[in-house]
């Protein structure tokens, strides 16, 4: 991922300093992007380059709201409006399905590792026809909100920008067409929902925030808002007195809806933002912030949004990716801290874990650290007849320690498969090497 912030610099020093290039982004700005840049733009977005001169001044606009007057009115009463709530859900969501039987301890990790490798394959690929079922025609992805604390409460389908940037970042390693495929209808869902300068928000009645605009900006970074950074300076003007990067963007003119559970420096938040933005000094703070918490082993309890661990240390190792050299020092640090989440039977806990565990042991480059049969095994024979695995909270406040208005969870059987398949896709690589 190029750092979004240098591309303008970057176009306009070569303008400056070549005038056959400067012609060529004056008569075919695409060409000459994509020329310079190394990459291929998302299609369907107009690219102007206007010349000033001494004479001739402009003034660029920026769109108009995708909301109405109305709605952007009706979004202001914040949280306390149920009623505009209400009109963001999706349609009721089923009850939860029980979980396939597990593989019995005498078959688990048997199997040559070319069988192994042979079980993952299709195993994926039943995955990806089951998550290729459940994407709609736009190409969001869904999750599901229920109430943690009281069951009865109806459960509700819901479909945010973010949702599918998070699951669509997990299947981009994946090389079936399927993957594919599905990662390129999301793209141009989250481009149909961008804000600019390069914004979303999780439900139109809450601001925007950085959590569902860093992860959106990754899996269309293409987009000429993004590569162009566009989003960038409002991002880094979001952060607090010691550097570390809030969720909130808040708006002159917005009141504060989120005041009365708004928890700020959230771990998951900063590698995010850590991962868009790379390894550079407007991140050094929230990388020394996220290392000393991870060295000191001050993670348990410090996200709000994600209540397990193994989420935070996930976001993290893939900031590590993301990011080439940030947070490096801390790299068998975070291995250890992973591999201690392991209960007596030797097992991360849920699938949905397990998941998230052996992903982020491949980006540090640990996973050699754990029996990689086992762990296909236990995916393989966890997953449904139709290819789905069970749905676990994969976000959202399971402990219920932040009150009434943290008793909201999030989860889906499509969530849940596209971490093991992530996962399955990972050990794959082991098993076939």
């Amino acid at each position: 991922m190029k750092e979004p912030v240098d591309a303008t610099a970057k176009l306009l020093s070569r303008a400056g300093e070549d005038s056959e290039f400067r012609a060529l982004l004056l008569a075919d700005p695409r060409s000459a992007l994509e020329q310079e840049l190394g990459l291929t733009l998302a299609r369907g977005h107009e690219i102007h380059v206007h010349e000033e001169t001494d004479a001739v001044t402009h003034l660029v606009l920026p769109p108009k709201s995708r909301f109405s007057e109305e709605e952007r009115q009706a979004a202001r009463t914040g949280a306390a409006s149920l009623e505009f709530l209400r009109k963001t859900m999706y349609d009721p969501a089923p009850p939860i399905r029980p979980p396939a039987p597990m593989p019995t301890a005498a078959g688990v990790g048997t199997g040559t590792p070319g069988e192994l490798a042979r079980a993952a394959r299709e195993s994926i690929r039943r995955g990806l026809v089951f998550l290729e079922s459940t994407l709609d025609e736009s190409g969001a992805w869904h999750c599901i909100r229920f109430n943690t604390a009281d069951p009865a409460v109806p459960r509700h389908y819901e479909r945010p920008p973010f949702v599918s940037a998070y699951c669509a970042l997990a299947l981009e390693g994946c090389a079936e067409p399927r993957a594919k495929a599905m990662c390129s209808a999301t793209k141009a869902y989250l481009a149909d929902t961008i804000e600019y300068p390069g914004f979303w928000r999780y439900y139109r009645h809450l601001p925007q925030d950085l959590d569902s605009a860093t992860l959106c900006s990754l899996v269309i970074g293409t987009h000429p808002w993004i590569l162009l950074g566009r989003n960038v300076p409002q991002m880094l003007a979001n952060r607090d007195e010691n550097g570390c990067f809030l969720t909130w963007v808040l708006a002159e003119d917005e009141p504060d809806v989120v005041q009365r559970f708004r928890i700020e420096a959230d771990p998951v938040v900063n590698a995010n933002v850590i991962a868009y933005l790379g390894d550079r000094p407007e991140t050094f703070d929230a990388q020394r912030w996220l290392e000393a918490m991870v060295v000191e082993d001050r993670i348990d309890g410090s996200s709000k949004w994600y209540p397990d661990n193994v989420a935070i240390y996930y976001a993290i190792a893939r900031a590590m990716v993301r990011a080439p050299s940030a947070l490096d020092r801390i790299r068998p640090i975070l291995a250890d801290r992973i591999l201690g989440l392991r209960d007596e039977k030797g097992e991360f806990g849920n699938i949905l874990t397990t998941a998230q565990a052996v992903s982020a042991l491949y980006n540090i480059g640990s996973l050699h650290s754990i029996d990689v049969n086992r762990e296909v095994a236990r995916f393989v024979g966890s997953q449904h007849e139709d290819g789905s695995w069970p749905e676990l909270l994969a976000f959202g406040d399971q402990s219920l320690k932040w009150g009434v208005v943290g008793q909201i969870g999030h989860a889906s059987e499509a969530v849940t498969s596209a971490f093991c398949a992530e996962a399955l896709e990972r050990l794959f690589e082991v098993l076939r090497a």
